[in-house]
Formats: C-alpha cells, structure tokens, sequence
C-alpha cells in the first residue's frame, strides 16, 4: 500500500529492485567460481560442481545475514527503511541460491547410489552421538523447508487469510532456520580437512546480526523506559482515568510519542498539522508493525513497515482499503497530554484535539 492508497504490485522501482539482486548474485557467483579456479590450480584444482555448492552456499548465507540485519538497521537508521519494503524480495532470491545449492550438493553427492538422492540426505552416514561426524545436511534440509515455508506465504494474501499473529509467527522463524544453518555450516566444517572460509564467515555473522539486535534491544528499551507510566485500576475508578503522558510540545510534528500504560497494548499519539492530536493502537494490522515509529504522510498515519495508512480521526485505513485500528481518547491540561487507556473500538471516530497556545 502505497501513499497514493493504491495496493504496490509488481512497479519499476521493485523491478529495479530485483535486476539489481540478480545483477549481485549473478557477479558474486561469477567472481567465486573466477577464484576459485585461480587459487586451486593444477594438483589442487576443484571440480565445478564442488565450486558451485560453495559459491551458492556463501551467497546464500550471506543473503540471509543481511536481511537478519535489515530489521535492527531500520528501527535504528530510518534510511535503511527502503531495504525492509522490499525484504520479501529479497527472501524470495535467497530461497532461489539455496535451492541451487541444494540441488547441485544433492546431484553430486546423493545421485550416484541406489537409494532415492532426497532419501539419501537424511539417511546416508553419520553419527549423531560424534560431534566430527554429525549428518550435518539433515539441519541445511529444515532450515531450507522452513525458507520454503515462508516464500510460499509471503503474498499478502496469506497474510489476510492467517491473520496477522500466525503469518507473523510463521516469517519470525527465520531466526530458526538461521540457527539450522550455523549448525549445519559448524558441522559441515569439522568433517573436511581444509574447512575454507565459511566458518568465520559464520562467526562473523552471527556477531553481527546478535550484536545489531541488542543494540536496537537496548536503544528501544530505554526509551520505552522514559515513557511507561501506571494508572489506577479501572474498576476504582467510575469515571474515565486519564493518565498524563508528558508534554505535547515534546512530540515532534508527523511524528508520534509510544507509551506503554500498566504494561498493556501500547498507544501511538501522534500530533500532526502542528496543532493536532490523536491517540491510536500503535500495532498496525497488516503485520503487526510499529505504528508509532512511522510518521503522518499526507494527512494519514502511515506504518513505517510497509506504507500501511490509517486516519487520525477514526483509525480507518482510507479507501478501498478496510483495515482498521483502535483509538483512544485525548485531552490536553496546560500544556499535558492525557490519555484515557480504555480503547474505543476499532474505526471509532472521537474528537480531533486542537491545541491552542
């Protein structure tokens, strides 16, 4: 969903998008197979099919640390929010350079006997109970079922049809299928006599890809610190509680302050048009993005995730589109927001605050 509120198909930018992976992919391969043949020359040549299996491999792993690292980039750097709207793409490609790196390691190395080449993976050799003779390519399997799981629901219409918690479930697996390979890397490695590059390349990531995670952990934690606040219960309370949550000169303009109340469901208040107010769910309903990390964008409150928008004054995303988000009520006392943490229903309309100086 765009901000014109057109649904994003297949455009010249995502197009673009794509010759460019491709265009990468394409060159990485083409380098690795180019030195490979420079630096195993004569006796120490490789055969092809062995170079193919480690260029898909490193492309592939490669692939799937950058997109771990798109996420923590993107709540840290808003200039990287470009690469997280077409991460699916991205996901897409990957699953395409494991599946050749698994058809070429299967071809060479289960096609030759007389057992089935797929039956073979998970049965030939291997001892569970010895660490240096681990059947390391039973863990390369799951991790590629569970990519293949999640290019096949990436369309938004497995979105609609799951819903938003078990679509978001299912693509959050990601982090297992990335621990399956380090371990079928790590395992892979203690079973050749010359273990190559990949190995650091997977300590190296997962420095990375951990460290980038806390460091957004720690980032978000803190604020949400500055801005979690408690109210009474509501049953001691026969009129509404409103809840102060700080000055409404500190929201930038577009933008929106997070607060956290009795650690429920969070509330995005946003103030827009510079004196305007207007308090929402800040869970998005497309997946579930953060809402109060997106800004207003042509009067509507647009997620930061995938452009989803929704107006101030009702929680309703415009036109065709039907999705909808909770509101909240808002008054303001000198120059303090209040909030009263009891949500309206989803698409409710209340009152815009004006704010007068």
């Amino acid at each position: 969903m765009s901000h014109g509120y057109v649904a994003v198909n297949w455009n010249r930018r995502k197009q673009l998008y794509d010759i460019c992976v491709w265009l990468g992919i394409v060159l990485y391969v083409a380098l690795f197979i180019g030195l490979s043949n420079v630096f195993y020359a004569g006796e120490q040549s490789i055969s092809m099919p062995i170079i193919l299996i480690r260029a898909f491999s490193s492309c592939a792993f490669l692939m799937l640390s950058f997109i771990l690292c798109i996420g923590p980039l993107a709540r840290l750097d808003r200039r990287f929010l470009p690469l997280l709207y077409n991460r699916r793409h991205l996901g897409v490609s990957l699953l395409v350079v494991a599946l050749l790196h698994a058809a070429v390691a299967i071809y060479w190395y289960h096609s030759f006997g007389v057992l089935n080449p797929i039956v073979s993976v998970f049965t030939s050799g291997g001892d569970y109970r010895s660490l240096s003779d681990v059947p390391f390519q039973t863990f390369g399997a799951a991790a590629l079922l569970i990519l293949l799981l999640m290019a096949a629901t990436s369309h938004d219409y497995w979105n609609a049809t799951l819903g938003a918690p078990l679509w978001k479930a299912i693509h959050i697996s990601v982090y297992f299928a990335y621990a399956l390979v380090i371990v079928h890397i790590l395992f892979g490695a203690l079973q050749q006599d010359n273990t190559g590059i990949l190995p650091w390349m997977a300590g190296a990531s997962v420095a990375l890809v951990g460290g980038l995670h806390l460091i957004t952990a720690f980032a978000k934690a803190g604020a949400d610190r500055q801005i979690r606040v408690r109210a009474p219960a509501h049953d001691a309370a026969p009129e509404p509680c409103w809840v102060a949550v700080g000055d409404w000169q500190e929201i930038p303009n577009n933008r929106a302050r997070v607060v956290s109340i009795n650690d429920a469901e969070r509330i995005a208040i946003f103030r827009y048009d510079e004196t305007k107010l207007a308090a929402v769910s800040n869970v998005c309903q497309h997946q579930n993005g953060p809402l109060g990390e997106g800004r207003v964008v042509d009067g509507l409150i647009t997620c930061p995730w995938h452009g989803y928008q929704y107006k101030p004054e009702d929680g309703c995303s415009p036109p065709p589109f039907t999705e909808k988000i909770k509101t909240y009520q808002l008054k303001v006392e000198a120059s303090q927001v209040l909030v009263n943490p009891v949500p309206l229903p989803a698409g409710a309309p209340r009152p815009i605050i004006h704010i007068t100086a």
